[in-house]
Parts: C-alpha cells; sequence; structure tokens
C-alpha cells in the first residue's frame, strides 16, 4: 500500500491488541483488511496525515512498556518509533503515561503534528513524528490544581484546529473542559460557558467539566461536543454553549461524528449512565441530527437491537470525505458497523476484533 488511489477509501481501527487496515474500491461491500499491526500492543489512535494521503500515525501502548508514537511514511508498510518518546521535562514531576490523539497541522506545515497525552499534555512535533516537544504553557495553566482525571484518567483526548488561523486551537480535556489558544499555545482561555458539570457543587463552573468528545463542524467555525452531561453545540469558538440533548435518549455518550460538507449534520450514540456504560435498552442506536442539534432522528437500521451490552467509545466512531457520507462505528465488543448512506442502513464491516479504542475513516479521494 502506497499513496492513496483515486476512489480508495481506507479505514484504520486501534484496538486493544493491535491495529488494522480496512480497505475498499470507493466502498464497496468488499474490504480487505492488513494482517494485525503492532501486536500485544494497545493503539488508542490510529490516523492518517491528508497532506501527503500517505503518511499513518498510531498511538500504541503497553502496560510493561509505556507509550509512544509509531509513523509509517510509506503508507503502513515499513513502522518506526519516535527518537526520544513524548517527555515532560524532568523538572515538572509529570511523565506521560499514555498518547491518546495525533492531529496533523495544517497543510502549510507538511511537517507539523500535535498530540494529546495522559496527564493532561499538549505535545508538537516539527519532524512529521520523528521527535516531540511539549507545548508548557498549557500544562502550567494556572487552573491546573482544578484538574481532575475521569474514568479514563486526566487525559487531552481532543485537538481542533482553526483552518483559518493555524495560531488558534481548541483542545478538550477530561475532566478540565475546552481550553483555546489564538496565539499557537502561549496562553489558554476556559471556554466551558453553558457546560454542566453536575458532579461539582457548582453545575456551572469555568471548568472541570468532563468533556468526552470534542469535533469542528464542516464550515470550520461551529463546535459540538458530547459531555459526560448533555450534547452541545457553539457557533462563537467556544465562547458559549448551546445545549442540544434534547430528543436523544440519554444525554450521556462518548462518541460523535460530523459531515464533511455539512455543518448542521452530526451523529452521537447516547449511553445509558455513566454508571452503567452500556448501549440503552440493550441496543445500539445511532442518533443523526440535520439542524444542527435542534431535532434528532434514530438511524438505526441494521445495528443490534436486543441484548446488544457494549458501548462505542470516544474514539470509535468516524465520518468519511465523501459526499454521501460514511458513518463508522466501532463497538467495545469488536464489531465495526457501517453506513454509505448517511444512515439509512448499517452493514457488518468486521467482527470478532478485540474491543475497538479508535475508527479513523480516510477518503474515498477523487
Amino acid at each position: 500500500m502506497t499513496k492513496l488511489r483515486q476512489g480508495e477509501a481506507l479505514v484504520l481501527v486501534g484496538t486493544a491488541k493491535g491495529g488494522f487496515i480496512f480497505r475498499s474500491d470507493a466502498r464497496r461491500k468488499n474490504w480487505s483488511v492488513s494482517d494485525p499491526l503492532f501486536k500485544g500492543l494497545m493503539v488508542h489512535h490510529f490516523t492518517f496525515d491528508p497532506r501527503d494521503r500517505e503518511s499513518l500515525y498510531a498511538a500504541t501502548y503497553s502496560e510493561w512498556w509505556g507509550s509512544d508514537i509509531q509513523r509509517s511514511r510509506d503508507g503502513g508498510r515499513k513502522w518506526e518509533r519516535t527518537k526520544d518518546g513524548l517527555r515532560f521535562a524532568k523538572a515538572s514531576g509529570f511523565t506521560v503515561k499514555c498518547v491518546w490523539h495525533v492531529h496533523p497541522a495544517h497543510p502549510d506545515e507538511r511537517e507539523t503534528l500535535y498530540a494529546g497525552v495522559d496527564p493532561a499534555g499538549l505535545f508538537r512535533s516539527d519532524d512529521r513524528g520523528l521527535t516531540w516537544t511539549e507545548v508548557e504553557p498549557l500544562k502550567g495553566h494556572e487552573s491546573r490544581s482544578r484538574w481532575n482525571p475521569g474514568k479514563g484518567g486526566l487525559i487531552l483526548h481532543s485537538i481542533v484546529l482553526d483552518p483559518h488561523d493555524k495560531m488558534k486551537m481548541h483542545v478538550a480535556i477530561s475532566a478540565a473542559g475546552v481550553f483555546y489558544t489564538e496565539d499557537g499555545g502561549r496562553s489558554w482561555q476556559p471556554r466551558n460557558r453553558g457546560t454542566r458539570a453536575d458532579f461539582l457543587p457548582d453545575k456551572h463552573p469555568d471548568l472541570g467539566q468532563c468533556v468526552h468528545k470534542l469535533l469542528p463542524a464542516a464550515d470550520g467555525k461551529r463546535l459540538y461536543q458530547q459531555n459526560h452531561c448533555d450534547v452541545y453545540r457553539s457557533d462563537s469558538s467556544a465562547a458559549r454553549w448551546t445545549d442540544i440533548s434534547k430528543g436523544l435518549t440519554s444525554r450521556f455518550g462518548f462518541c460523535m461524528g460530523t459531515h464533511p460538507k455539512d455543518a448542521a449534520t452530526v451523529w452521537v450514540v447516547p449511553i445509558t449512565r455513566s454508571e452503567f456504560r452500556v448501549v440503552r435498552d440493550g441496543k445500539l442506536t445511532v442518533f443523526r441530527s440535520r439542524d444542527a442539534g435542534r431535532s434528532w432522528q434514530r438511524a438505526a437500521k441494521g445495528l443490534p437491537d436486543r441484548h446488544a451490552q457494549l458501548l462505542v467509545l470516544r474514539k470509535a466512531m468516524s465520518v468519511d470525505s465523501a459526499d454521501w457520507a460514511g458513518v463508522y462505528c466501532g463497538t467495545s465488543t469488536g464489531q465495526i458497523f457501517h453506513t454509505r448512506d448517511e444512515g439509512r442502513q448499517w452493514p457488518l464491516l468486521a467482527d470478532f476484533l478485540p474491543p475497538i479504542y479508535s475508527v479513523e475513516a480516510v477518503g474515498p479521494y477523487y
């Protein structure tokens, strides 16, 4: 495998026991699958660089050997690790436990990538992932003492770049909230007004919210988030959030997907509740909104509708770039369901995989 061919689509899957590459010509029914990659390693994120349509990055983790970011510059044939891993300064007293997210920078910064880690920190590479340095002002934010770990840890799991200004960026931390920079990471502002934190004495604090997923809309201006407490939309660069949970069977969930060309279309999967983290009533149900969350419709034909004691984790939903968008859901029990028609039908793409942590849809490019 080298560069993507015209019309080709990929689905990169990170699991509890390695990574897999699914491949199809024009998203037809027959998909090929690679042999397992990174055998024995957890893959929290497996992603693709759209700037060269060839480089792949995998955030790997071992309970014995720790974390790293592995990269391939030839479409997945050969892999190499970073030079020295991702490390906080020794004087900080922090140690990187694992990497949760890898994100290519702007098209005109072809060598640059960002990574989010546990404990909550942001790293940058300017040599295509070989070496990494910390974006230190975020870790040293004055509010750091008020950040607390969620069930998965104190993790920076979402990075959203402003497509019009490379100095502007949003990140999401569980459990601290959304933070925003407009000076390339030299300073950061909490952006959580309008979001709830039911687990705190103050239900509407300036920070401390447990964001589960943060995504941009197609217009590069609107943002969506799935939170521990409700689903939200912002039309003001996160300066203010609007609750859009009405019409969903639960306000709790992890994953989210946004349409590549329609800023008003978004998908979520409600989960029963924090204390019982499986889909509601044993039914894997995807909800879709076409009006920016003002109303929701079930989009679940073909998904398991009884005895489904599973969930879809925060990185296990992805949307491809086709005009008639395909959506891909990986489950904690090792299935991948996908739709080529924005949610009308959901055939099974794969079964019997390890628990799925990450799904990244790539292409098709024309």
